[in-house]
Order: structure tokens, then sequence, then C-alpha cells
């Protein structure tokens, strides 16, 4: 996947993020009154077993900070689902438990909505850098 970040307003469908501390929080963007999202932006500190698929305003997603939206390269774009289905199907996960910040996170569940395929540009980032340390 190759998804450029930008600042600019999101349309009905987007896949946004928002930086937290020193991570991005992660969801899909309906309208200014709902974002699809697994947990809110601060709760990583509370425990897993509370923290669930939720709908809230774009204020409630950003808290303060600033919406940058996914910008796919054509071959990327090419593989995500449209609009509707992205919103449909997050919506019909509203509720769904089982987080785990390693493992089934608010970008796995963006991007299990947009492509089928849960997957975290974070982890596979950090994997990357300690394979890198240590050799392999």
């Amino acid at each position: 996947m190759n998804i450029a970040w930008v600042e600019k307003t999101p349309v009905y469908g987007d896949l946004i993020r928002t930086k937290v501390r020193f991570y991005y929080h992660y969801g899909i963007f309906v309208s200014e009154q709902q974002v699809i999202q697994f947990g809110l932006p601060d709760d990583p500190m509370r425990p897993a077993e509370q923290i669930q698929v939720l709908s809230s305003d774009i204020d409630a997603f950003l808290q303060g900070g600033e919406v940058e939206v996914a910008v796919p390269d054509g071959a990327t774009r090419r593989q995500m689902r449209d609009a509707d289905e992205i919103v449909r199907i997050a919506l019909s996960r509203m509720g769904e438990g089982g987080y785990d910040i390693l493992h089934n996170n608010c970008e796995h569940f963006v991007n299990d909505c947009a492509f089928g395929k849960p997957s975290s540009t974070f982890l596979q980032d950090v994997r990357e850098k300690l394979r890198a340390k240590l050799g392999k």
C-alpha cells in the first residue's frame, strides 16, 4: 500500500487520521457529525476490554489536533473498496471489541474496512527498524 497523508477537508468515506502524542489515531469520515473509529484517541490508556468501535463527531475524533486524509496512489486506490462499502462495513462493526494495540488497533480497523485486510504501517515500521538493528 502506498498512501500519502495530506491536510485537507475530508469527504464521505475518506480514511482520516490525527496525530496523538507519538502515534496517529485513525477513523473513517462519514460527516462532521460522524467519524467511525476503534476507540477514541486517548483510549489506548484504557483497559482493552473497554475499547470498541464507536461513532463520534469530528471534534471528539480530533481532540484539538489536525485532520489528515489518505490519498492513495493509483494501484492502492484500485485495491480499495468504494466509499459506500467502506462506510457500510465500518457501521456494521459498531460496538465491536477485541482491541489490541499490537494486533487489532484503530489503524487495523480502518485498513480492514477499506481493503479487507487489517494492517498497521506503524507496527510494520517498528518491526523493520528492530530487524535492522538486530541485523536480520
